[in-house]
């Protein structure tokens, strides 16, 4: 399984945090963002990494390369990273960094992940153990921020936005997909047609998963409201998330 990690946004709502370096090189306790995400896959198996860079790029890459992929002693770097840089990233979001992965990801199974999400490393294990097209979920009540997943009777998503009814929603998304083979073929023919001739350069990912849906390509879903998450969008998201990681992941 390949691991795909997005991390080209300014995080312009993290400022002054993010002036000078991107936000998944922020540390909460002892490892920055990046670096939790990272050992998260390796430990669950994933050895090949698709990056997509954007803001302060080299930054990025440099630290991969300095952390995982400078041999120490002999042995190979248990690694093998494709970066790949969204040279235009104050102008889309994270719909078109997911496009650039194309030539790694067309028809292939792989995790995907945003870069600003601090979990327990089970979750990434978890949700590569599951098989076929899953995604995460933390059951609680929702606002209008969250990315919000509404389920059919046999547990498949049919909704999944910030403006699906709250009423509705089961829960949150984690922000952590798992996208077998047949559904990545699907989605990149979709991304084809949102991206190369509507221009919907500029909206999140989860769009393109929405327009699936009645085409019967589905998510299901994997609770993992017993492991800690949460997303980092805010400075309040930041100083929240050092006063609640465990003790055991610090």
């Amino acid at each position: 399984m390949i691991g795909v990690i997005l991390a080209a946004g300014m995080a312009k709502r993290l400022r002054p945090l993010t002036d000078e370096c991107p936000k998944c090189l922020l540390k909460v306790g002892e490892r920055t963002l990046l670096q939790r995400t990272v050992d998260a896959m390796l430990a669950a198996g994933i050895r090949e990494l698709v990056v997509v860079t954007g803001y302060r790029g080299e930054m990025l890459r440099d630290f991969l390369t300095e952390h995982y992929l400078s041999p120490l002693t002999s042995q190979p770097s248990p690694l093998n990273i494709h970066f790949i840089h969204n040279a235009d990233y104050e102008h889309n979001n994270n719909i078109f960094s997911l496009w650039m992965t194309r030539p790694y990801t067309d028809g292939k199974d792989f995790l995907l992940m945003d870069s600003d999400i601090l979990c327990d490393p089970e979750t990434v294990q978890r949700m590569v153990n599951e098989q076929g097209t899953a995604l995460a979920l933390n059951r609680h009540e929702c606002g209008e921020e969250e990315i919000k997943i509404i389920t059919d009777a046999n547990d498949r998503v049919v909704e999944l936005s910030k403006t699906c009814s709250i009423a509705d929603a089961i829960g949150e998304s984690v922000g952590i997909e798992r996208i077998a083979a047949d559904y990545s073929s699907a989605l990149f023919r979709e991304l084809e047609q949102m991206i190369e001739h509507e221009g919907l350069i500029d909206i999140f990912y989860e769009r393109a998963f929405e327009r699936l849906i009645p085409q019967g390509h589905h998510f299901r879903v994997v609770d993992t409201t017993d492991l800690f998450s949460i997303e980092l969008d805010t400075v309040e998201d930041f100083n929240r998330a050092k006063e609640l990681i465990p003790a055991e992941l610090y």
